[in-house]
């Protein structure tokens, strides 16, 4: 099929799609698994062939002047590959979902009643920079019993082409359809137009990637859509801390990777420990070349360094870069508010000894991740024991935070019955 005519391309994947989910439904836990494993076992065996065709892709991508943050997020280092091929064989290993019925319960009529765990059956991924999105996707759908319809980035097309063969390869090695995981093979934008508009092959677009990309497809979608609009995290340090602790948690969630929407990007401080806390992490933050845009009482405490006043954009702001914004605050009433006006519901950090603290934070602050003591970087569905993750979601319904096994599955009712009849 030529990819240059998109409606007739994507009208061809989307049935190749809808006829693999029915496999996928109906195939085995041990074939899946076994996919999941030769597709580990491809990654390793294929590094160099991998970074070949990803060194293409930075080759263009410097050349075309991508930004420094988005070619860090191109890169697929030996690392990554083995981060990768690690998440295909942990999630082979954990239990699967399909199938599942829970809550039985025996009605008065006699019936029984419970629901059972299903695949959402096709999925379309849009995502930009980072290809090992794909193998991620691919082996979500794979252990979910879903067929998915990948769309990376132009920047990153080489190395998901050379990551789709694996996939495909490693499904026909299992007996399973090559078109359960599908890759659009053009760059053309008219592709994503019919991929968010075709609900008789696609039941719901996942889009991973910057803010416009996110907000395009869930303005235009026909289709239901998974989704988080920006990384705006904070970390809150809290008027009974252990310093130690806070220093070098707030300095793990900000710097430890600049360019994911789980890095801090806005840091609370209780007035109470500022005078101690702030100078010690400023000094960290000079060191390592990180902006501090403050308010006025975090300005007066932060001699060295890049400090600049604050703007009200600050506080709603996702930098993906060495920037950071500063508020002191005088409760913890105040910061929950802060985090619920300015934040993004992503992910929310209080530094607490303080119990019951901690609890409010947790059950007040309105975000898909909330964490006590531990550095936001973790909201992650590989550390999550997710395995891997297909996305971030900040919606309330369905699936919320990181989406793995269970987000790419439904659930139906089922009703076991000997014959009972409706009086």
């Amino acid at each position: 099929m030529n990819p240059s005519d998109i409606p007739a391309y994507m009208a061809h994947v989307g049935v190749a799609a809808r006829a693999a989910a029915t496999a996928m439904a109906a195939s085995s836990t041990a074939a899946r698994n076994l996919a999941l494993t030769r597709l580990a076992a491809r990654l390793r065996e294929q590094v160099a062939a991998l970074q070949q065709a990803n060194a293409l892709d930075l080759e263009a991508a410097r050349a075309n002047g991508l930004a420094g943050p988005l070619l860090d997020r191109l890169k697929l280092t030996p690392p990554i590959i083995e981060t990768v091929a690690e998440g295909c064989e942990q999630i082979a290993a954990m239990p699967d979902p399909v199938g599942e019925i829970s809550g039985v319960k025996r009605q008065p009529s006699g019936i029984s009643v419970g629901q059972m765990r299903v695949p959402l059956g096709v999925f379309g991924m849009i995502y930009e920079s980072r290809p090992n999105v794909t193998i991620e996707a691919a082996s979500l759908a794979i252990k979910s019993g879903n067929a998915c319809i990948l769309r990376g980035g132009s920047e990153a097309l080489q190395s998901n082409l050379a990551l789709w063969q694996q996939v495909q390869a490693a499904l026909v090695d299992a007996g399973l359809p090559a078109e359960a995981v599908q890759l659009v093979q053009t760059a053309d934008r008219a592709a994503v137009g019919r991929l968010i508009a075709m609900p008789e092959y696609v039941d719901v677009i996942i889009p991973r990637g910057g803010k416009s990309l996110i907000e395009r497809i869930s303005a235009e979608a026909r289709v239901p859509v998974i989704k988080h609009l920006d990384g705006n995290c904070h970390v809150y340090v809290d008027a009974q801390v252990d310093l130690d602790l806070a220093v070098t948690v707030t300095d793990n969630a900000k710097t430890q990777k600049y360019s994911p929407c789980n890095a801090a990007e806005s840091l609370l401080v209780h007035r109470a420990v500022a005078a101690q806390f702030l100078p010690r992490i400023g000094a960290i933050f000079a060191a390592k070349g990180v902006q501090m845009r403050c308010d006025a009482g975090a300005k007066a405490l932060l001699t060295a360094g890049d400090v600049v006043d604050a703007t009200e954009a600050d506080w709603s702001e996702e930098y993906l870069a060495p920037i950071i914004s500063i508020k002191l605050v005088d409760s913890l009433d105040e910061a929950i508010a802060h985090i619920n006006r300015y934040g993004s519901h992503h992910t929310d950090a209080i530094l607490t000894t303080n119990h019951p603290h901690a609890m409010r934070f947790l059950r007040e602050v309105d975000s898909a991740s909330v964490m006590v003591n531990a550095s936001t970087r973790f909201a992650d569905g590989f550390e999550y024991g997710l395995g891997a993750e297909i996305g971030i979601s900040t919606d309330k319904f369905h699936a919320r935070g990181p989406v793995g096994l269970e987000g790419l599955t439904s659930l139906k009712w089922v009703v076991l019955g000997q014959g009972e009849t409706r009086r």
